[in-house]
């Protein structure tokens, strides 16, 4: 089953607008949409009722769909199981003495990765880190007594509030649990060993290096809970993190892509955390040859996301100040910390540098040796409350193999009232939370831009890496009409009847959350068919609110009395027919013009397809009881899911975004 999204146009503003615009500080650097004063509201909103509940019970707060501590298996591993061995759970209040959710803010120089294979995600903090006030704008609600602490994050183009406990895995264990040997390290004393189990050393996961601070390891907890447990943080894009963090956009650059440096030096890079930011990697070297699959690159390591803090053009050379999200570990090359290059005159410019020396993680590397080490660049566009957003969700079955790799595949028409600077995003659902089940392909998505009625391709999708969640292109468009056509590939990288087999050795309580979580996320699309989730999707607690069954089961009645007068009498926005060719979506998106535009309009319209066959979805199976060998799938068809999406700028000429997802 794969997703897309058509995600964004932004119309360009004058200058002299830009100029008179003054950007709201507490949602800079946020895509603002409607979801996402939702989202602020539900969580602040949560954590007073929460801390208010607390307060009349005389209790601290225990999240109890996250609970570390007595469902500790479910909320560290996955379907598929895992191997973290955390020693023990504490409060915050209890492994710090003065806890503090942030002391001077938050710092990129904090930021300490933990036993999990997050550097994509503690890299990405340390990055935003660098943007001042970012961090504080999504971590938006807590009382640090009761401990409960509240975040939003968007997530397939919706901003979701999660709240959490202050409970955390730490690596020291119980004095009671320790062998002789080692209780006489402490002298057989408890009262000495307790000192042992506090301070940020002793978190298992992430931590900061300024003690007493909590937000890194409460954020990542809350990422997880997001994502159903922490062994679903394993590996990742930084860019993506970001994207989930603050709504914006990512494009993969390869260094040796890079066509013009100079430009991409002023026109990119300088603009670091402004609006803007930036992370590098390069993949792991191959060992065959050398005999060492641990070969570093003067130091850097492969496979592993570096944070770009800032650029800086100082004495007639560039510099690019980086870090590595472990907190130690740096570059060793030239202009490294203590290298031969730091003569006096140089050790001058260290403060404009913004740099110092230390084994901290952050390092210097000058522009060239930037380019000639990293093989990736990822850059993430942010927004901000001038933009506005749309979005729409299908499903779309594809083609069986050996079909031709072909454009087609979808298809989708924008309208643009006037020229506006342009961004367009083809992206698929966030299965970081059901991977163990999201089904036997990988997808790779691309698409060309052509002006209604021409036959020469206008533009193409940037090239990303292959299986990423998204890809998009930046072009200026004139007024007018014009047709994205997609194209999808797909490999197999595990067999149809995987779910039977797998689910031989899943626990179903962790199964059944997993099953929910992926029916809540392709509920998104518009041609969703509930009634192959009805097991898996819960019913909203304010359908229920206050209701009696009488009252509740009258509702019900009435409902399906309204459903069974209008079947068939409507048309349906978008088809769900399942055929052997493309199955193409038109969808029209259309702004009206001047300072005082309304709403963009969304009409979405089947094209009927050539040769339409009522071929019946291919399920992985259709009931959840048990066989020999496992469980059966009932909502695995191989589908896609396509969105669109769009942002503009109301009242101002300002910026557009139009977004389809397949």
């Amino acid at each position: 089953m794969n997703v897309l999204d058509l995600f964004k146009t932004k119309t360009g503003s004058s200058s002299a607008q830009q100029a008179a615009f003054v950007q709201p500080q507490e949602k800079a650097g946020l895509l603002v949409t409607e979801e996402l004063d939702k989202a602020l509201e539900e969580s602040k909103a949560k954590v007073a009722r929460i801390a208010r509940e607390c307060r009349l019970k005389n209790r601290k707060f225990r999240d109890i769909e996250f609970d570390i501590e007595n469902d500790r298996e479910k909320c560290l591993h996955g379907l598929s199981g895992g191997s973290f061995g955390p020693s023990d759970v504490q409060r915050v209040t209890d492994i710090f003495e003065k806890p503090q959710f942030f002391v001077d803010g938050a710092s990129s120089n904090d930021i300490v990765q933990g036993a999990i294979g997050d550097c994509w995600f503690v890299s990405a903090l340390a990055t935003m880190s660098t943007a001042p006030g970012l961090v504080e704008k999504f971590c938006v609600a807590r009382d640090e007594q009761v401990g409960v602490y509240g975040f939003v994050f968007f997530r397939d183009m919706r901003w979701v509030s999660i709240v959490i406990d202050d409970l955390l895995f730490t690596s020291i264990p119980k004095y009671e649990e320790l062998n002789s040997s080692e209780k006489q390290l402490y002298h057989n004393d408890k009262e000495k060993y307790a000192s042992a189990r506090k301070g940020s050393k002793t978190l298992y996961f992430a931590r900061s290096a300024t003690e007493g601070e909590t937000w890194i390891p409460l954020m990542e907890k809350a990422y997880a809970k997001l994502h159903g447990d922490y062994a679903a943080l394993v590996g990742g894009e930084a860019c993506e993190a970001i994207e989930d963090l603050t709504g914006a956009v990512s494009s993969f650059i390869p260094c040796k892509d890079i066509l013009d440096i100079d430009k991409f030096w002023t026109e990119e890079l300088l603009k670091a955390n402004k609006d803007r930011l930036f992370g590098c990697a390069y993949n792991a070297l191959d060992g065959t040859r050398s005999g060492d699959w641990n070969a570093t690159i003067s130091g850097l390591h492969g496979n592993h996301a570096y944070s770009v803090l800032r650029a800086v053009e100082v004495k007639g050379k560039r510099f690019v100040v980086v870090r590595n999200p472990w907190g130690e570990s740096e570059w060793t090359g030239p202009w490294s910390d203590g290298s031969k290059e730091w003569t006096p005159e140089w050790l001058a410019v260290l403060p404009e540098l913004g740099h110092s020396f230390g084994d901290d993680g952050q390092f210097v590397m000058e522009y060239k040796d930037f380019l000639a080490s990293w093989s990736d660049i990822d850059r993430t566009i942010l927004f901000d409350s001038t933009w506005v957003m749309s979005s729409h969700w299908l499903e779309v079955t594809t083609r069986a193999l050996p079909a031709a790799w072909s454009f087609g595949d979808v298809s989708f028409t924008i309208s643009m009232p006037k020229s506006s600077p342009t961004l367009i995003v083809l992206s698929q659902l966030d299965r970081r939370y059901f991977p163990d089940i999201s089904g036997q392909w990988r997808w790779s998505l691309d698409f060309v831009l052509y002006r209604q009625g021409e036959t020469e391709v206008l533009a193409e999708s940037l090239h990303a890496r292959y299986f990423s969640r998204s890809v998009n292109l930046e072009i200026p468009l004139e007024a007018g009409e014009y047709v994205v056509h997609v194209r999808i590939d797909r490999t197999k990288y595990r067999e149809k009847d995987y779910f039977e087999t797998d689910s031989v050795s899943w626990d179903e309580q962790k199964l059944a959350r997993v099953m929910t979580e992926r029916a809540r996320s392709q509920a998104i699309a518009s041609n969703f068919k509930a009634n192959t989730h009805t097991d898996n999707l819960p019913l909203p607690l304010n359908i229920l609110a206050g209701q009696t069954l009488a009252q509740l089961e009258e509702k019900a009645a009435a409902a399906a009395a309204v459903l069974k007068a209008t079947a068939g009498k409507e048309e349906k926005p978008v088809t769900t027919t399942t055929t052997t060719k493309t199955t193409a979506i038109e969808t029209t998106i259309v702004t009206t013009g001047g300072d005082e535009a309304a709403e963009p309009v969304v009409a979405v319209k089947p094209k009927k397809p050539d040769d339409t066959t009522n071929n019946t979805p291919n399920p992985d199976g259709s009931s959840t009881e048990p066989t020999k060998t496992g469980l059966k799938d009932p909502s695995d068809r191989g589908s896609v899911f396509p969105r669109t999406a769009r942002l503009h700028k109301p009242r101002r000429s300002g910026d557009h975004w139009w977004s389809v997802t397949p």
